[in-house]
């Protein structure tokens, strides 16, 4: 099969080498945005002049029908042509002849491949920004539904003090408001149009690339067309970007295996999302939350892989940037199997009240307040610190709570404690407390919540607008 390149050669390509060049089994999936990039391309090249109308319908419809063909899975590909541009190519020269060969004017597969990949990116951080504010979403039905449930909360993986279910939440919610934030930003990088720096040095055709940008969505055109083809770094970003999400969700998940074994007992997850052993009958495994704590590592090597790639290339263009996209497909591909995954297994999770109220009585998880009470009495911090240390080693000499302690135990430790201790050292005291700003207080968990659903509210608000622009 004649090579679109293949001019200067005498000899036939190695098999082995169209094996190991071909990447039509992976970049297969960019054939829509390398149809629609190609559409654009020859509107751009019949307004220039360089394409008659005549010539540009033919491409137009051809490309329309090709599109059909692959979707219909009618078009079979083969390794001898290497990539998804050239299969498109090639077929529509099939189609409608001596027009097809004039597409690729003033164009090279170098911009036309990062063009594809910007398009296909932009469209996908679309779709991950949609299923982070549903995933978002859900965190505030759940916040709000948990606001006023007392929860353990933990420094060191040790019960530290009592804060409420809501606000512990709430804060993934801000991390994945982060993970929006950073999408959006890098969303704005990616959204730059690449095509017309033809293989590395732009090109001497009339052409008009911003002509192409506008009709393609793309807020502006590349300013260095050595840049133009071998800029990676929208990929770098979204894969960085994509590591700390699936971070943030292995963090998530190990909370949710903690919270659902035995030896925690704080949640039940629905069995739609856990399975069971071949030997164990009475083995019930977080395996959703367990998969996606072990996807995190996969995403992290997929940023590595596509970081170490690009660390030694020259400028421009080189063939290793080929091996760019099964990162990033992959890394797609498992951002949206675990951003759909997670709302769901989170709404359908049972949290055992009896347990968690049974744990906060424990660990003396309210001595900061004790402390904190005694400076409130005018004692130095330090000094009230080794006071309810004190008082903390009684409880475990004599095997009590601090809810447990009676006023004469306290004021046996010390004279500054009178009958207010017996509120401060419960959890409810503790927790409505904390009302400084980002505190654990309910009142704060429900102004969370409400400033939560305006954002999210003004977020869909604005996407509506622009789609509708």
């Amino acid at each position: 099969m004649e090579k679109t390149w293949g001019g200067r050669f005498i000899e036939v390509t190695d098999a082995l080498v169209e094996e190991l060049s071909a990447s039509i089994q992976f970049d297969h999936k960019l054939y829509e945005w390398d149809i629609l990039g190609s559409k654009a391309h020859a509107r751009m090249l019949s307004t220039c002049g360089i394409l008659t109308q005549e010539e540009l319908n033919a491409i137009l419809k051809g490309l329309d029908e090709i599109r059909d063909e692959i979707a219909a899975g009618k078009l079979g590909f083969t390794i001898h042509l290497e990539d998804i541009h050239t299969h498109i190519e090639h077929r529509l020269i099939q189609k409608i002849g001596e027009p097809g060969r004039k597409l690729h004017t003033a164009r090279s597969r170098n911009d036309q491949v990062v063009t594809d990949v910007r398009l296909y990116l932009r469209s996908e951080i679309d779709n991950i920004c949609g299923l982070l504010a549903t995933f978002q979403r859900t965190l505030v039905e759940l916040a709000e539904r948990y606001a006023d449930t007392l929860f353990p909360g933990y420094t060191h993986l040790q019960r530290a003090q009592p804060v409420m279910l809501g606000h512990h939440l709430l804060a993934y919610y801000e991390m994945l408001k982060r993970d929006r934030e950073r999408f959006t930003q890098c969303r704005a990088r990616v959204n730059v149009l690449p095509l017309g720096s033809a293989a590395l040095a732009g090109t001497s055709y009339p052409i008009n690339r911003v002509m192409v940008a506008q009709e393609l969505g793309f807020a502006s055109v590349s300013a260095n067309s050595l840049d133009g083809v071998s800029d990676r770094d929208f990929i770098l970003e979204f894969c960085a970007d994509a590591a700390i999400l699936m971070m943030h969700l292995s963090r998530f998940c190990e909370e949710l295996i903690l919270w659902s074994s035995s030896e925690f007992g704080f949640i039940e997850l629905s069995d739609a999302f856990c399975t069971g052993s071949s030997i164990m009958p009475q083995k019930k495994n977080p395996d959703v939350a367990e998969l996606i704590r072990g996807k995190t590592g996969r995403v992290y090597g997929n940023l590595t892989a596509v970081l170490t790639l690009m660390k030694s290339l020259p400028l421009s263009y080189n063939r290793d940037m080929q091996e760019d996209k099964e990162p990033l497909f992959d890394t797609i591909a498992t951002l949206n199997i675990a951003l759909r995954i997670f709302p769901p297994m989170l709404r359908d999770m049972q949290v055992k009240r009896e347990r968690v109220t049974a744990t906060l009585e424990q660990g003396f998880m309210t001595a900061t307040e004790v402390a904190d009470y005694l400076v409130r009495k005018g004692v130095p911090f330090r000094t009230a610190h080794g006071v309810v240390g004190e008082l903390v080693r009684y409880c475990l000499k004599e095997n009590k709570t601090l809810r447990s302690l009676t006023l004469d135990e306290y004021q046996q430790i010390s004279p500054n404690f009178d009958e207010e201790v017996l509120t401060v050292v419960l959890p409810e005291a503790a927790v409505n407390s904390k009302n400084s700003i980002g505190g654990t207080a309910y009142e704060h968990v429900l102004a969370a919540i409400g400033q939560a659903k305006e954002d999210l509210a003004a977020l869909e608000s604005a996407n509506e607008q622009g789609e509708r622009r």
